[in-house]
């Protein structure tokens, strides 16, 4: 558990490492091994309904391809420019 905030752990074994973010009911989880974020061992140590890919967290949209995972805002940049009659972005 981290010492600051008390909604993200940490599991490391061996060189690998697992990350879980909890928020309110929704649980987000990563790692550098299959083996560690596999969903079977997840879903034994936490009640869980597989939502699919991660796409959206907190406002955030995500991104995730070869090349890595991208965090951005593009959805809302495009609705603050449509609340303020700016244009739209092309999607």
């Amino acid at each position: 558990m981290g010492s600051v905030d008390k909604t993200l752990f940490l599991l490391s074994r061996g060189g690998d490492t697992t990350i879980v973010r909890i928020y309110v009911d929704d649980i987000i989880f990563g790692g550098s091994s299959h083996a560690l974020v596999s969903i079977s061992w997840m879903s034994r140590e936490f009640e869980m309904s597989l939502m699919g890919e991660l796409q959206f967290f907190l406002g955030l949209q995500i991104k995730q391809g070869p090349e890595g995972t991208f965090v951005h805002q593009a959805k809302y940049t495009r609705d603050i420019l449509k609340k303020f009659d700016m244009g739209i972005l092309n999607p």
